[in-house]
């Protein structure tokens, strides 16, 4: 991921090569830096459901927004529940969950569309983002994945729902791994590893008795290896937002009391010549 700081404005991680490959394509990930809310959700809070000011919250979604190339109208949420629900959104849903909650898409985690001008957006402090892209279609998603919607198969369910909206094979997608806390500092107890264990022993190390260490990033990379996406079309984001609050929100590193950064992927809306 490529580093673009817009000098007064939110200052954004891109998926550089897909925007380079895919010129119709903006996908990326905000960092915590050029935003208006106070401490402790300074300054690029884009999550309504943390405490912030709902009115500086805004503020910072449209900032983004315009900064990513879009209008703040088609920026389109979900509420998230860790699970793997998929929603398809549709032209008449844009918009919805940009300046309030009551109107955001219900308990869904992760997003698909092939409407130009609607800005897909999910929220993030240490889980794992998920972009998918469907070149040949021009279709895109995102998704959420925490530890359950990751044992549960999100990336699976989100490769699945591409076929079935879309015909998309998973052989013709494109997948990336964004920011998220890391094995380095993401440790679990006996019950997660459990889980995790069971579909992907690499992806825990233990650390002392009864604790582990858990790559959320590297389990959802077999996963989406095991859905059919081949293994050079998966790009996958080197930082651990625990490490980096300086960059990053991190729900663990600061104790919950934190805001959220913002996945967006979106078809740019399509030059009409006369």
């Amino acid at each position: 991921m490529t580093l673009k700081d817009a000098g007064d404005g939110p200052s954004l991680l891109r998926w550089s090569s897909w925007e380079e490959r895919f010129p119709w394509l903006s996908a990326g990930f905000s960092t915590r830096i050029g935003g208006t809310s106070a401490e402790p959700w300074s300054s690029l809070n884009c999550g309504l459901h943390v405490g912030d000011a709902d009115a500086d919250v805004v503020e910072n979604r449209r900032r983004v927004a315009i900064a990513a190339g879009f209008a703040p109208e088609g920026w389109t949420c979900a509420e998230q529940v860790h699970g793997v629900q998929v929603r398809v959104v549709e032209a008449s849903d844009a918009g919805r969950g940009f300046a309030s909650r009551d109107d955001a898409i219900p308990a869904t985690d992760a997003l698909l569309t092939n409407v130009p001008g609607v800005m897909l957006n999910s929220f993030y402090a240490d889980c794992v983002p998920l972009w998918f892209v469907d070149p040949v279609r021009r279709a895109v998603g995102v998704a959420h994945a925490g530890w359950r919607g990751s044992v549960a198969d999100i990336a699976g369910e989100t490769v699945r729902a591409f076929a079935k909206a879309f015909g998309s094979a998973p052989s013709e997608l494109y997948a990336a791994i964004g920011p998220s806390i890391r094995g380095c500092c993401y440790e679990v107890d006996d019950h997660v590893a459990m889980h995790i264990r069971k579909d992907a022993e690499s992806s825990i190390t233990p650390s002392s008795p009864g604790r582990y260490l858990l790559d959320l990033a590297k389990f959802n990379r077999q996963k989406l290896t095991e859905a059919g996406i081949l293994p050079n079309r998966i790009e996958i984001s080197q930082y651990c937002t625990s490490c980096r609050t300086d960059l990053f929100f991190s729900h663990r590193k600061e104790n919950g009391r934190t805001g959220r950064m913002t996945a967006w992927i979106a078809r740019k809306e399509e030059v009409r010549r006369p």
